[in-house]
């Protein structure tokens, strides 16, 4: 099959992105007097979770970010995570701080993301953010979406007036990026997996958007002609050997012979979701100047 689709590159962008962090960190260190620093706390032995926070931590040291993370056992109760949120929230050295999801089926992930600091909440899901969101004001955004947005706009991809359709309602992608792409004057509709006729929804799109964890589930058939096609999916598969490997939630092959630009998976969304998170902690650190000046 021949590929026409231009490839939207989020490796790339990230680590330019990275470099432009690690050059902002140098200039202002002398005057904080420290780095910035990020606590990501994981709990449990999820293999694809500990990839993430390994992935993270690399990234925090590519750019000057100290790591404050933890790794708690799977019986740690709600209580002593609390706890371990109270004190970084106290802690003058952290910038921002992010708990790793999914966690383990005893803890409530909502009640522990209401308890961190709106201003150390580089994962932009506290409701305080959430909430500047929907009023339009500034805030740490969340780092998939945001991820998203910047890559189009890195691409000089036009969203006033185009129709925009998001497939994914969840609080972390598909609900907040549908009002970022509103911010910039795109017509949004949201779908998901219970949508009727998912496949005339989606040919409508100008930009399609796929983030509802389903593999492949966006063929050739459901894309107009043309269309920017941006695929947040991130599905594990297991071949018969045991090898595992990733794959979004758009079949990239044929996608790729109708759309006019497209992300890959890996190399797409998930490098930008790492900038992102690296710039909301940075942008918090960067408030201390303001607060020194």
């Amino acid at each position: 099959m021949m590929q026409t689709a231009k490839i939207l590159d989020g490796k790339a962008l990230s680590a330019k992105i990275q470099q432009e962090l690690s050059t902002a960190i140098t200039k202002v260190q002398s005057q904080i007097g420290r780095s910035p620093g990020l606590a990501v706390l994981m709990v449990g032995d999820n293999p694809a979770s500990a990839a993430y926070v390994r992935g993270k931590e690399r990234a925090c040291q590519k750019v000057g970010i100290n790591s404050f993370g933890r790794h708690f056992p799977t019986n740690t109760s709600q209580a002593e995570l609390e706890a371990e949120i109270a004190a970084l929230n106290q802690d003058e050295r952290v910038d921002g701080i992010l708990v790793q999801l999914p966690l383990p089926a005893h803890l409530n992930s909502v009640e522990l993301l209401h308890k961190i600091e709106p201003d150390k909440d580089v994962d932009g899901l506290h409701p305080l953010n959430l909430g500047k969101l929907v009023r339009g004001e500034a805030g740490l955004r969340s780092c998939t979406p945001a991820g998203v947005m910047r890559l189009l706009e890195e691409y000089k991809i036009e969203l006033q007036g185009k129709q925009a359709v998001v497939v994914g309602r969840s609080i972390l992608v598909g609900k907040p990026l549908a009002l970022m792409l509103l911010e910039k004057n795109a017509t949004v509709t949201v779908a998901h997996s219970r949508s009727h006729d998912l496949e005339s929804i989606c040919q409508t799109a100008d930009i399609l958007v796929a983030a509802v964890g389903i593999r492949e589930l966006i063929t050739r058939e459901m894309v107009k002609p043309g269309a920017i096609v941006v695929d947040v999916g991130i599905n594990r598969i297991v071949d018969a050997d045991g090898n595992s490997s990733l794959i979004g939630d758009v079949h990239f092959e044929s996608v790729s012979i109708v759309a006019e630009y497209i992300t890959p998976v890996p190399g797409g969304i998930g490098p930008m979701t790492v900038a992102m998170l690296l710039q909301n902690t940075v942008s918090s650190y960067l408030k201390k100047v303001e607060i020194m000046e």
